[in-house]
Order: C-alpha cells, then structure tokens, then sequence
C-alpha cells in the first residue's frame, strides 16, 4: 500500500470516529420532535395524542402512562425505556416489539441520538 493511500485510509476512519463520538444535539433534537413527533405526541404529563404522552420517558418502564390504551405488542414488551432501548425502538418498532402500533421509524443513528438527548432533557 502506498504512502498516501494509508494516509487516507487513516484519516476517512480518524474522520468518521470523530462523528461516532460526537455529542448529540439537544436543540436539533427538539426541532426534530417538533417536526416529527408532536403530531402524535405531547411532552406533557398526561396529554396523550395518537401515541402517548412522551413526558419522562426516558427511564421509565414501556407502557408508563397509564391514560394511554397501549397495543398489545407495545403493553406486553416489559422494559425500561433507557437510551439503548428508545434507540432500538425508533430504529425499528415492529422490530423491538412486534405488534406496536408505532407506524413512524428514525433510521438515521445521529437523528435518533439528538430526539433521545431532548427526550431525556424535556421533563
């Protein structure tokens, strides 16, 4: 291998390690909620929508609000919603508990780390 072919090599992974490691953004992980999930769901205790109240989900057991008719996928999944988890979740939904009724996914690793980051913050 040449010289500056290594050299490149080293820098794409130096590169795309420093993105690995870069902290998630709060701010556009509440434009993202804004965005993408407020049509379903509230950050207020209790204001449930189509989907349920997101209001200190982070941590808390799956199927926490109890003024909310979960499905039967979603309800039988017993959990706690920690960051690996909500990752899973909003990576895939059918997936992480088959029968949810959760229609919407985030397949992008960077937009799921910033909506956790606000959804831990927004209490």
């Amino acid at each position: 291998m040449r010289t500056p072919t290594l050299l490149a090599l080293m820098l794409g992974l130096w590169s795309g390690a420093a993105l690995a490691l870069a902290a998630p953004d709060e701010a556009r992980g509440a434009r993202l909620f804004s965005d993408q999930c407020s049509m379903c769901h509230s950050l207020s205790a209790g204001e449930n929508g189509m989907g349920p109240s997101l209001h200190g989900v982070s941590g808390a057991p799956t199927g926490h609000a109890s003024n909310f008719a979960y499905s039967p996928g979603l309800a039988a999944h017993k959990v706690r919603w920690t960051e690996a988890n909500l990752d899973r979740f909003l990576a895939d939904p059918a997936a992480f508990a088959p029968g949810s009724a959760m229609p919407v996914s985030v397949p992008a690793a960077t937009d799921r780390a910033d909506l956790i980051a606000y959804l831990k913050s927004a209490r």
